[in-house]
């Protein structure tokens, strides 16, 4: 976080710092620059390709997959969708449709590590998201191979078949600048589905709303429908029953919609939950617990929503145009898999949570208490008191 901080350096010069503590697209966006020119550098200097060959191998000897899916899984813990298959680019053409489908879940269960700084700053949990990130490489995997067994012979049994490169730039400078500006169109693609996505839900919710005054419903929303459907899997990843809605709801716009969309409306329960409003206000819930939110960390972590198809598809298409078929035939079965893989990990992180302890005397605690900054254990004991 701190690291992430110091792109206020230069959007703050850019952009002003009334806009930079104001507007979300000046405050989360140049993050993803920032974090685009440092992978660059890492790349430039070879640290990266060692870094992900290093758990590409790993993954390989522990879970008996060939080189090539897994260095592309690996590659998945720091870029996106579109970028760790340029990993493994050369091979491409040649491998089996269960190394792809492994490829393309890959990409749909994680998120690049770029975007992961946007929702760092959010003031979603830090070691969640990167522990979020990491396991869910060996967990593509192993669920790839069980949705898609591999029942052809591969042509990448060793690892020697596989290289890196450590691409074309000159010097370090060099490496800087095409790092910043391959980032201008994530975050302008980022930028543009925030704006239209939130505008569709928009759209939504006023139409359903329409509806379902006709028949009697009050306030009917997308929402709400997801929080029906989806709260079964919500209590089954182990959230509490009465914060399984609220749940269902961001899982809800994250698969349908946009995990960016779905990890703001979890800052802002993050954010009504420290701030100490009340829990429930007009029977719905402000906030959910600190375990909810854990959970809901893992399960949002991944980039398997509709949108992402095109995306998938469009990216690999253009590395291999003869396969377009091929892929096409196995998009949706990886991209279910890769939201199971999210939901799993999130199962993981609700098995293993520790709840924070309770504080043993309040009155002692208020007592040295400082008041200037918000504290959870400070709005219970003064709930507790009160």
């Amino acid at each position: 976080q701190i690291f992430l901080s110091y792109t206020t350096a230069g959007s703050s010069f850019v952009f002003g710092d009334t806009l930079i503590k104001e507007a979300f697209a000046f405050q989360a966006l140049p993050i993803v620059v920032f974090f685009s020119c440092v992978m660059s550098i890492l790349y430039y200097v070879g640290l990266m390709q060692w870094l992900i060959l290093k758990i590409s191998w790993l993954l390989q000897i522990t879970m008996g997959t060939t080189p090539t899916e897994t260095l592309s899984v690996a590659g998945n813990i720091f870029v996106g969708q579109t970028e760790a298959p340029l990993l493994v680019l050369p091979y491409l053409a040649d491998m089996t449709l269960s190394e792809v489908h492994a490829v393309m879940t890959g990409g749909f269960a994680t998120i690049a590590g770029s975007v992961m700084g946007a929702y760092m700053s959010f003031g979603i949990d830090p070691s969640s998201l990167i522990a979020a990130s990491v396991m869910a490489a060996p967990c593509a995997l192993a669920m790839a191979k069980l949705v898609y067994p591999e029942v052809e012979e591969s042509k990448f049994k060793s690892k020697e078949g596989v290289k890196l490169g450590r691409g074309a730039e000159q010097n370090i400078l060099e490496a800087a600048s095409n790092g910043a500006a391959a980032s201008v169109g994530l975050v302008a693609n980022i930028a543009a589905n925030l704006i239209a996505f939130l505008a569709v839900l928009k759209f939504i919710n006023a139409a359903l709303s329409w509806f379902g005054e006709l028949v009697n419903i009050k306030e009917l929303s997308f929402q709400i429908i997801c929080s029906y459907i989806l709260m079964p899997v919500a209590f089954l990843m182990g959230a509490d029953w009465a914060d399984s809605p609220l749940v269902a709801e961001m899982l809800g716009i994250k698969i349908f919609l946009n995990e960016f969309v779905a990890y703001e409306q979890l800052s802002t329960y993050k954010k009504n939950r420290l701030s100490g409003l009340e829990e429930w206000s007009g029977g719905r819930k402000q906030w959910i617990s600190m375990r909810a939110e854990t959970i809901t960390t893992f399960a949002l972590c991944g980039f398997a929503n509709l949108s992402s198809i095109g995306i998938m598809l469009g990216g690999l298409t253009s590395m291999v145009p003869q396969r377009k078929s091929e892929f096409a035939s196995i998009v949706l079965r990886a991209l279910l898999t890769g939201a199971c893989v999210s939901m799993l990990n999130a199962c993981v992180a609700g098995i293993l949570y520790v709840p924070r302890g309770e504080v043993a005397n309040c009155s002692e605690f208020l007592g040295a208490a400082t008041f200037n900054t918000t504290s959870y254990d400070i709005y219970v004991c003064c709930r507790q008191l009160f």
